[in-house]
């Protein structure tokens, strides 16, 4: 189902005349109301050669938020904001953003098309386990779900044996969350002793955390669904930037009239080829309170200009490969934890909870990979490890832990922990 065909659809000359009358719009609204903005723009009067001088200006980052902590870069007066997010400052201070009325509606009209592309349809259900509060995935997912004319259930994440006795009971046809927390519900399920059979889910719209083709491969199997990755990040707007078509399942349409899309090298700054891997940079085009103009996602990403089968016109990116914050340098190596993930999950003998432990000293730190194997399973530990090493380029030690030793994710799973000495 297509939410929008005039927008969805759209010829790619036009959608270039819509992205620059929006982009024109974006440049004048940030420099006039951002001091930040009108330190970095050119001044007006060249609008109508924006693409020959837009790819001159200073890219964003996160850390242009942090310096601006909290509403340094906000574009609109304080009361006609409605409301605000924050990142969980994990990684340093958190980022603050903030919507207008405008703003949320917005959001809200991407997030339903992301939901009509992931195949589900007006009047069936929606079980949004994605944390709600500060976190925008449980709110974003939500409104867009009732934009669609879809009945939420607002579950937000945890108490996991009642998200199971809520997919049984009132029969959502679809499910929201992290890829990780999925497949805790999956393993819950299970537990429980509970037949999928018995459920009515047939779509899952997972996202907020790379995850690969092998997680959607187990995800659909055990659930028996069809799994697509949603893409979005709060300093954007949250969920809904991009998703997965039910009909392909191969890269996420960008929603180009909202977004503009670039992909660069993060090392040397230059533009990436289609099909080449580099950092997704984004500006926004229509938002009113927090303007981002050429802001560096950190993710790693491929463009995809070709025709969709499921017939809409935007570029695709692909999933993401990684986070350049995620990056692991494991012997002059660089390995993203997802690129572990996909090979360790092509073994049916091993679960899909793994870990990656930095041990020893750090003068000199060893990357473990801990995983469970399925129950009465004797994994070849060694063979994981060479396959690994073929695939990566670096050793990468495997060992098989306890059923329950991997913390289960109820949000976004950490797969990296430090457990290396301190002693001199």
């Amino acid at each position: 189902m297509i939410w929008d065909p005039g927008m969805e659809t759209m010829d790619r000359a036009r959608l270039r005349e819509l992205q620059q009358t929006r982009l024109n719009w974006t440049v004048n609204w940030a420099r006039e109301r951002v001091p930040f903005y009108e330190k970095r723009l050119p001044p007006s009067g060249r609008d109508h050669a924006i693409f020959e001088w837009f790819h001159d200006v200073p890219f964003m980052t996160k850390q242009d938020l942090r310096d601006h902590y909290p509403l340094g870069l906000l574009a609109v007066p304080r009361r006609e904001v409605r409301r605000f997010h924050a990142s969980s400052g994990t990684r340093g201070k958190p980022t603050v953003v903030a919507y207008t009325e405008h703003d949320l509606a917005m959001w809200a009209e991407v997030v339903a098309r992301s939901l009509a592309a992931a195949g589900m349809q007006p009047g069936e259900t929606l079980q949004n386990a994605y944390g709600y509060g500060l976190f925008t995935g449980g709110l974003g997912l939500h409104m867009g779900a009732e934009r669609l004319g879809i009945s939420v259930i607002p579950a937000s994440g945890g108490q996991t044996e009642r998200q199971v006795q809520l997919l049984l009971d009132l029969e959502p046809e679809g499910l929201s969350c992290t890829p990780s927390y999925a497949l805790y519900i999956a393993e819950t399920l299970e537990q429980m002793g509970v037949d999928r059979q018995k459920l009515h889910l047939k779509t899952g719209i997972f996202g907020a955390e790379p995850w690969s083709e092998s997680m959607r491969r187990r995800l659909e199997e055990r659930l028996g669904i069809r799994a697509v990755d949603i893409y979005g990040l709060s300093e954007i707007t949250g969920p809904g930037v991009a998703i997965e078509c039910a009909e392909a399942q191969n890269g996420l349409h960008v929603f180009e009239d909202y977004f503009y899309v670039e992909v660069i090298n993060p090392k040397t700054l230059a533009p990436a080829v289609p099909g080449e891997v580099g950092e997704l940079v984004l500006t926004t085009l229509s938002k009113e309170a927090m303007p981002m103009i050429r802001y560096r996602t950190g993710d790693l990403v491929s463009v995809n200009p070709d025709p969709c089968v499921c017939g809409r016109t935007s570029v695709r990116i692909s999933r993401v490969h990684g986070r350049t914050d995620d990056m692991l340098i494991v012997r002059g190596v660089n390995v993203f934890p997802s690129e572990i993930e996909r090979v360790l999950l092509q073994e049916p003998l091993l679960t899909a909870h793994y870990q990656l432990a930095w041990e020893g000293h750090p003068s000199r730190p060893e990357l473990v990979v801990e995983v469970e194997a399925q129950p009465a399973a004797r994994p070849d530990t060694a063979a994981m490890s060479h396959r690994l090493r073929e695939t990566l380029g670096v050793h990468l030690p495997v060992r098989v832990v306890p059923e329950g030793t991997i913390p289960r994710s109820q949000g976004k799973a950490v797969r990296v922990v430090n457990r290396m000495s301190q002693d001199r």
